[in-house]
């Protein structure tokens, strides 16, 4: 059954969801800074709009897919942004990744104005997104979930609802500490292999058949050892990502220490200028300190 989708956001992840939506047989009104995604998706039938506010007025669905937590609450909160068009029985789904904190309380607002929220962030990176096959985890209402089920399943094959509102950004948060985590342990487990004079293709085929196998290995061992970090999941947004987590444990008093350490080696890919890599260019940079220093 058509539904009509207001999407806002139309990134490197939010352009093939918003194309899946619209395969899927739907009706879109977009809405993004950049217009050449709007272009794209209006040649698809979709409808351009000015502002949150009026994508809200029109949809029986709005979806937001944005950077971070200040682009979600500007977007939402805004003289002209999405509570001042939400209508009493719309559904909100924000996909993007943001503080738990802030999913509840544009939970609190939405209900104020008698409509249903869900924050349901995701996993899986631009891949994913482009063959709709994402991990979607949910937070929010029973009610509001069973609704959203038919739209979330054309953009994504993992879905949960993992609890009440807030539970998806907390599920996001502790996906991203395991992921950046392992990222920074094949790095160096490949760097001191490679120093001591291994060929890193045999490191990543023995720990991809043992114990130590993982995602990480199985989906980027090999790009990493060619030195192809072109950008699957950008580590500017990882490094956010983990800000985001490490503010959820201030707040809910859960240590994360580990994730503190990973915190600050992708704030050094930020300021090393690597913040466009793929995450797992961490490896470039544990290669650069290893390096001998050149003596004068």
């Amino acid at each position: 059954m058509e539904t009509t989708i207001g999407f806002i956001g139309l990134g490197i992840m939010g352009r093939p969801m918003a194309r899946n939506l619209i395969q899927a047989g739907h009706r879109l009104i977009v809405l993004d800074r950049n217009p050449e995604p709007v272009a794209e998706l209006a040649a698809l039938g979709a409808e351009p709009a000015a502002t949150p506010a009026s994508v809200a007025e029109h949809a029986e669905v709005v979806i937001t897919m944005l950077p971070d937590s200040p682009d979600v609450e500007a977007v939402v909160f805004d003289a002209q942004g999405v509570l001042m068009g939400l209508r009493p029985g719309t559904l909100y789904i924000d996909m993007s990744t943001v503080s738990p904190m802030l999913a509840e309380r544009i939970t609190a607002a939405g209900a104020a104005q008698g409509a249903a929220v869900l924050d349901a962030p995701v996993s899986g990176g631009q891949v994913g997104a482009e063959k709709a096959t994402l991990s979607i985890m949910v937070g929010g209402e029973e009610s509001a979930f069973q609704r959203a089920l038919p739209l979330l399943g054309a953009l994504g094959k993992n879905i949960v609802h993992c609890g009440g509102p807030g539970a998806g950004q907390i599920v996001k948060a502790c996906n991203q500490i395991l992921v950046a985590l392992t990222i920074q342990g094949v790095a160096e487990a490949l760097t001191l292999g490679m120093k001591a004079g291994v060929d890193p293709g045999k490191i990543v085929q023995v720990l991809g058949a043992g114990l130590a196998r993982c995602g990480i290995l199985e989906t980027r061992g090999e790009r990493m050892i060619a030195a192809d970090f072109a950008p699957g999941f950008r580590s500017r947004l990882h490094y956010k990502d983990l800000r985001i987590a490490l503010a959820a444990g201030q707040a809910y008093e859960a240590p994360l220490p580990a994730t503190g350490i990973v915190h600050e080696m992708f704030k050094q890919m930020v300021i090393s200028g690597r913040g466009e890599l793929d995450h797992t260019g961490l490896l470039d940079l544990l290669q650069e300190w290893a390096r001998p220093t050149q003596s004068a």
